[in-house]
């Protein structure tokens, strides 16, 4: 049962999509859950045949508890079901309160790691306040308390990788005399080994590799890789073409730090100050052909930041992750291969791209230098656009980068040349 929600500890089943034995590509719709919040459908993250279903329609499931498998075969579902590990036993030492527990930002995530607490001990917060930073494979973001009180227990610490669903904190309506600080192997049931099949539950042990086949590497020569990855590898002097070399499938994730580390290939050395200045690219175009082909085709594509996207990734080279920000708000959208705009759909993982569309300012242009990922900026200009690219070495080769801006511009310049 995946955490949908910062504040959810469970869901509730509304149907089931497939059926015990039936085969699932990863991707697939599995069931729908509803929370307090809202009613969604999970998709499942393998391929392979749906098994050892535990929980029925209608049923209330704790978050992280496992309530199906996808399995090497349909055959497997006859065969007993992995035990659970039980809860461990009540600490009288702990407070009473509400439990925080570790969330799930993607739904491939089984666990985060904790960058620091935002919150002394003891101290009141409010619903809103932000308690703890926390950084997966995907991205580092800040999370609020979700209930107010008092912060009486710290149940992780600085540096701790923690399961997803796991208790991090417990928040008490009255201030604690003694706040608690434990670090989460305390009390915390030994990992069971990792069963055959995948679990579906985040909270469980890690997966094994889906049976679905690897992603090839893009034509435009980009290496697939989360954001986290790529700034260890930077730290490390490591150069990530080795893995692509010694033919590790993409994309690649914070798993795959190993393999690179015994590689042991070290990345050409940037010029001094280069990551931190990076370089920055301008275009234009004669007209602004976007503005009227997103009215043309409204009735079937209504959302233009998703368009937006769409044209940004398939210049950057799809599949990928494009951000879209406007008025400070930012939406992400997955791009898969092809040309098919209706397949952009939005998404929680870590941009690849972040596309800020400026045409509504009165902005000319930006000179800001280089982010975490390279930034594409939309202007007007008379009757068309200008467009700037910033990047940093790190991101892409300048060659790619004249690529990248140059396909945009001829795409917002015509994009009904996207389509042919």
């Amino acid at each position: 049962m995946p955490q949908l929600g910062m504040a959810q500890d469970a869901g509730k089943i509304v149907s089931w999509l497939k059926a015990p034995g039936d085969k699932v590509a990863k991707g697939d719709a599995l069931f729908e859950v509803e929370t307090d919040k809202a009613t969604m459908e999970v998709e499942a993250q393998a391929s392979g045949y749906l098994t050892h279903v535990t929980a029925a329609a209608g049923e209330d499931v704790p978050v992280g508890q496992t309530i199906a498998r996808i399995s090497e075969s349909a055959e497997e579902d006859k065969a007993p079901a992995p035990p659970v590990a039980a809860e461990p036993p009540a600490d009288d030492a702990l407070p009473e309160g509400r439990e925080i527990t570790m969330p799930q930002l993607g739904m491939a995530q089984d666990s985060g790691v904790i960058v620091g607490w935002l919150v002394e001990p003891g101290a009141q917060v409010g619903a809103d306040d932000l308690l703890f930073e926390v950084e997966t494979d995907k991205a580092t973001m800040e999370v609020p308390a979700g209930v107010a009180g008092y912060l009486a227990a710290t149940l992780a610490q600085k540096g701790d990788d923690v399961p997803v669903g796991q208790a991090v904190a417990i928040i008490s309506a009255e201030k604690p005399e003694r706040p608690v600080t434990r670090a989460p192997a305390k009390g915390a049931p030994t990992p069971a080994p990792e069963p055959e099949t995948a679990p579906l539950s985040a909270a469980e042990a890690p997966p094994k590799k889906p049976t679905s086949p690897p992603v090839a590497a893009p034509a435009s020569g980009r290496i697939l890789a989360s954001p986290k990855l790529r700034r260890v590898a930077l730290e490390k002097g490591l150069d990530l073409e080795q893995l692509v070399k010694a033919g590790h499938p993409q994309p690649y994730h914070m798993r795959d730090l190993g393999a690179l580390e015994a590689l042991g290939a070290k990345a050409p050395d940037a010029a001094p100050g280069a990551a931190a200045q990076g370089f920055r690219l301008e275009a234009t175009t004669a007209q602004d052909g976007f503005a009227p082909f997103a009215v043309s085709v409204a009735e079937t594509l209504d959302d233009p930041d998703a368009l937006l996207a769409g044209l940004a990734g398939a210049s950057l080279g799809a599949p990928c992750i494009v951000a879209v920000e406007r008025f400070g708000a930012q939406r992400a959208f997955a791009v898969p291969e092809g040309r098919r705009l209706s397949a952009v759909n939005e998404s929680d993982d870590a941009p690849d791209l972040l596309l800020r569309d400026l045409r509504a300012s009165a902005l000319s242009g930006v000179s800001l230098g280089a982010e975490e990922v390279p930034v594409l900026s939309i202007f007007n200009k008379g009757d068309g656009l200008a467009l700037t690219l910033e990047a940093a070495p790190q991101h892409m080769a300048p060659a790619q980068a004249i690529a990248l801006l140059s396909e945009f511009a001829g795409r917002m310049g015509d994009p009904l040349r996207h389509l042919l």
